[in-house]
């Protein structure tokens, strides 16, 4: 059985034929191409150097953010004063080495029971040429009296 008999052929043979369309013969198409791999690794490429560029952002914010969680625990149901929340946040930012902003930048405004402790902030950092991420972040604290 060599195939001329009754016209089979072997399917191992068949799956590496060129298959015939129109009238022409077509090589049949297996796997990626180089220029397939070299846009997969450049796509790829572009979010893991985007993922470098945004972790040491949300890492700062996971501070400000524990920063204010310690200040709420520190003072909550104390009757702190301004003055005592924002030593505390000064402190906390010194211990935490927390750069993008400064206790100067935290809102601590009275209201209604107790203070409201407003870490709202912009985070711009650059990605390739003139393209930049610019992330917001709003974290806010309700210490009561």
């Amino acid at each position: 059985m060599n195939g001329s008999g009754n016209g089979s052929v072997n399917p191992a043979r068949r799956f590496f034929q060129n298959t015939r369309i129109g009238g022409r013969s077509v090589p049949r198409e297996d796997g990626m191409t180089a220029l397939g791999i070299i846009i997969l690794v450049i796509f790829i490429s572009l979010f893991a150097f985007g993922g470098l560029r945004l972790t040491p952002i949300y890492l700062n914010y996971m501070k400000v953010a524990g920063v204010l969680d310690g200040t709420f625990k520190e003072f909550d149901s104390q009757s702190p004063s301004r003055t005592a929340i924002r030593r505390s946040i000064q402190r906390r930012f010194d211990v935490e080495s927390v750069s993008i902003i400064t206790a100067r930048d935290i809102k601590v405004t009275a209201d209604s029971g107790g203070f409201l402790v407003e870490a709202v902030y912009d985070h711009t950092v650059p990605f390739i040429g003139n393209i930049y991420f610019t992330v917001k972040f709003d974290e806010r604290v309700s210490i009561r009296r």
